[in-house]
């Protein structure tokens, strides 16, 4: 027969100091486990985002980024020619790109940051429809003139609406801010692609990738195999999605890593702090305990019993821990992406399925931290504590 959950209750409130030491430490395991993970999530999210299903990214064959991608212009319309591709009225919604690195001051402090600024076609709004310039205007073709994402114009100096700044051998105007939904494109500076590579004196012929709309993304099949069939193109075709995802993924096993580290190392602690805590409780009532077992109470009982109060224990600071951690929720960050060597601006993300593994994580740490004086409870002689009453 099973011990009221009452009586666990009970116990942990008579010893409430030892079992509040015990849920401070497991609260704050819970909020590191889960910040390191919302922080992964937030970074992987914020790519992921950036590819839509209905658009593929073309690139050299073998390049595992646009950074070591080049595709020449012959190779650009002869992407734009298969049948797959969106077309609006006689324009194919393909957009050439190139892709460089520069060097921008971060607000607030004297030190640069790398910035990726993209040059684009003019139909990039046309491939990538889930931007939008949402103050001033949209570049003008063949003009330096920038549109900038709406946390690069947070988070660098300079950037702001109708200022000009010096980006590489050439000054730039900002004649737009432009939201990406939250995707990797909001860190980024765009410009026309000819006059990109012009500043940087790169071949005006020559590009690193070639962002596609198909018709539907039931057509990326038919397209990729159309472009290995053509003998005259060396290229690789991928989902957008599919290739944001494995530019995360470097960045995400890392952080999960380390949080993973840094929360192993808290977890012991916070398993000491359990195992003191039901350690304590058992030698505090080993009189109790004999007479819970003279009156009926088996061994097992007494293993749940303890247990289960080791389980409250948990819960409480695991419940404790999910709140303590959701006001960095959305709270924006930023790093460097490792596959492009640019900042890249993104928010902690915490979702629901993270809140319960936080929790799981915390009864995993009760379980360990209380089945040994569980054990010990059930184990204790009952006829020498009770001669000793």
């Amino acid at each position: 027969m099973p011990l009221p959950i009452v009586y666990n209750l009970r116990s942990v409130k008579e010893r409430w100091t030892s079992s509040l030491v015990a849920i401070i430490g497991i609260a704050g395991t819970v909020s590191v486990f889960i910040a390191m993970l919302a922080l992964a999530r937030g970074f992987q999210a914020t790519l992921v985002s950036s590819g839509q299903p209905q658009n593929a990214i073309v690139q050299q064959a073998g390049a595992d980024s646009e950074m070591t991608s080049a595709i020449e212009l012959d190779a650009v319309r002869m992407v734009e020619d298969q049948p797959q591709v969106a077309r609006r009225g006689a324009d194919a919604l393909v957009s050439p790109e190139v892709v460089v690195i520069a060097a921008v001051p971060l607000r607030g402090t004297n030190a640069d940051a790398n910035v990726q600024m993209r040059g684009v076609s003019p139909k990039v709004l046309g491939v990538r429809d889930n931007v939008k310039v949402t103050s001033g205007r949209f570049f003008t073709p063949g003009l330096y003139e920038i549109v900038v994402g709406r946390n690069a114009a947070v988070a660098y100096e300079g950037l702001d609406l109708g200022r000009s700044i010096r980006i590489g051998p050439g000054t730039w105007k900002v004649v737009g801010v432009f939201d990406a939904g939250g995707s990797a494109f909001d860190s980024e500076i765009w410009a026309d692609s000819d006059v990109l590579n012009g500043n940087y004196q790169r071949p005006s012929s020559v590009f690193q990738s070639v962002t596609v709309k198909l018709r539907s993304a039931d057509d990326f099949a038919a397209f990729d195999a159309a472009l290995h069939k053509n003998p005259h193109l060396q290229v690789q075709a991928v989902r957008e999605p599919q290739y944001y995802e494995g530019q995360s993924r470097t960045v995400t096993t890392l952080i999960t890593v380390l949080g993973g580290m840094v929360a192993l190392v808290m977890g012991l602690g916070a398993i000491l702090a359990a195992l003191n805590t039901m350690y304590s409780a058992v030698a505090e009532r080993s009189r109790e305990i004999a007479v819970l077992r003279a009156l009926g109470f088996g061994s097992a009982a007494i293993v749940i019993s303890f247990l289960s109060e080791a389980l409250w224990i948990a819960l409480i600071g695991g419940i404790i821990g999910c709140i303590a951690v959701l006001p960095v929720n959305g709270i924006t960050t930023g790093t460097m992406n490792w596959q492009t060597f640019a900042h890249l601006s993104f928010a902690f993300r915490i979702t629901w399925d993270l809140l319960l593994m936080g929790i799981a994580f915390a009864m995993f740490m009760g379980v360990v931290g209380g089945l040994p004086p569980a054990i010990r409870a059930a184990r204790a002689n009952v006829a020498t504590t009770l001669r000793a009453l």
